[in-house]
């Protein structure tokens, strides 16, 4: 399933994750609430909930006229708006909570999965991404929570373009995620 296309008609976000638009896009807040409102979600709220399409289709835009950094950007201000487990201390919890965070914040339908697989040797971990959402938006999320979960470990993340990517119509993209 290629990115920017919902897996099922009904789905719905909430509010204050809309509203990661706005805060990843800064200085142009009043871009990013227009954009919104030109894809059918005007003024969000938190506690209401928004067509996920709409959103996705917003993404689009925002992917078409200013590019892929804000929506790594858009990404990296997830955790900073949508509802989280208030649990997480450690890195591999962090990266764990995402499908979680993930889950919680949409609702009707099919939105697929962030997976984790832990290394065997717990250092590092694969996340299988399987969503409608941009590389670059995924990327930002993971890039959050290892940069807020990672102590004095040294973290790097790689995109593993062998096993497809949803920018070229592939149903997952997988990130390789190491620390020392």
């Amino acid at each position: 399933m290629a990115q920017f296309t919902g897996f099922a008609a009904n789905v719905q976000v909430n509010g204050q994750t809309v509203l990661a638009v706005v805060d990843g896009m800064g200085s142009f807040r009043e871009t990013a609430l227009a954009i919104l409102e030109a894809n059918g979600i005007s003024d969000p709220q938190p506690g209401q909930w928004y067509s996920q399409q709409e959103w996705l289709d917003a993404f689009q835009e925002i992917a078409d006229r200013v590019g892929a950094n804000t929506l790594n950007l858009i990404g990296r201000k997830i955790p900073d708006n949508a509802d989280f487990p208030a649990d997480i201390n450690t890195l591999e919890k962090a990266l764990a909570s995402i499908d979680v965070a993930y889950h919680l914040n949409h609702r009707g339908g099919d939105i697929g999965e962030y997976g984790f697989i832990l290394d065997r040797d717990g250092q590092g971990a694969t996340m299988a991404c399987r969503n409608p959402y941009p590389c670059d938006f995924d990327l930002g999320i993971i890039q959050s929570m290892c940069q807020r979960f990672r102590g004095d470990r040294v973290v790097t993340i790689a995109h593993d373009n062998e096993q497809g990517c949803r920018k070229n119509g592939g149903d997952t993209c997988l990130y390789r995620v190491t620390w020392t």
